[in-house]
């Protein structure tokens, strides 16, 4: 059995710290002021209702969308201000990954890590090494195109962790996998963040999230409302539970829908 992740140090620099992050698209406020500091090698968890900005966040801290105020530094550097530097220190899946499809699998890790400008040698062995855990050594020559979800969400996975980064970035990174695929992409997670590198994820689904995280962060319209320790948050409680008295979920009353399923048309 896989020792657990080690305990991220509180006194520990942070890996990911986030200072007044705005966003707005209209008049519509996605991200408001939000605010994170996520210690070095924890397995971080972000959660939030639809619409609560979870995307919007993971996208200006990796920097594929630019704020309108505020600041991100991964290990220091500013993605905005100096973002080569910052991104060579992460690795990202998003949702909805866009791949070069024409592309075969072992040609995506190839051409990923040459642009990340490592040694082909060494590209090569661990490009095979990936596919190997990933269990797509047998689907390494056959094009991303005709890749299933699990599949293109296992080789984005590959292509993010190629250059071994201090921080993953994952925006749902289970959403349409199926089970199988899921149990491997869990297994693979465990062993980068054993190692004292930092996840942070998405999700919607809590137990997913107690199951592989240390550090949960809730967001709700824009804004961190807890973060810290997983059994902080929850306070005793499921984070199921712990989630929805956070974000101030009521119970149905039982008035709703009255007329659903009884007979009336």
């Amino acid at each position: 059995m896989q020792a657990p992740a080690p305990s991220p140090d509180p006194t520990a620099p942070s890996a990911v710290s986030i200072q007044g992050l705005w966003k707005h698209f209209g008049t519509q406020a996605a991200v408001a002021g939000l605010g994170l500091e996520l210690p070095a090698g924890a397995f971080v968890g972000l959660v939030g209702p639809n619409g609560a900005g979870k995307t919007t966040t993971l996208s200006m801290v990796t920097g594929l969308l630019r704020p309108d105020q505020g600041t991100v530094l991964i290990h220091g550097a500013d993605v905005w201000a100096d973002p080569v530097a910052a991104k060579a220190r992460i690795g990202i899946l998003p949702e909805g990954l866009r791949m070069f499809e024409r592309l075969s699998g072992r040609e995506l890790l190839q051409y990923n890590g040459r642009l990340r400008g490592l040694p082909g040698a060494e590209v090569d062995r661990r490009a095979e090494e990936l596919l190997a855990v990933l269990d797509l050594a047998g689907h390494a020559d056959k094009l991303v195109a005709d890749y299933s979800t699990g599949m293109r969400k296992k080789i984005g996975l590959a292509a993010a962790l190629l250059h071994n980064p201090d921080v993953l970035f994952l925006d749902e990174p289970f959403e349409g996998v199926d089970p199988v695929s899921a149990q491997t992409i869990r297994g693979v997670l465990k062993r980068y963040a054993a190692a004292g590198s930092t996840v942070v994820f998405s999700s919607h689904v809590m137990e997913l999230v107690e199951q592989l995280c240390d550090w949960v962060a809730v967001i709700s319209a824009g804004r961190v409302i807890a973060q810290g320790p997983l059994d902080t948050v929850r306070g005793g409680h499921s984070l199921h539970e712990a989630f929805l008295e956070l974000i101030g979920v009521r119970e149905d009353d039982g008035q709703a829908l009255g007329w659903l399923g009884g007979g009336d048309r």
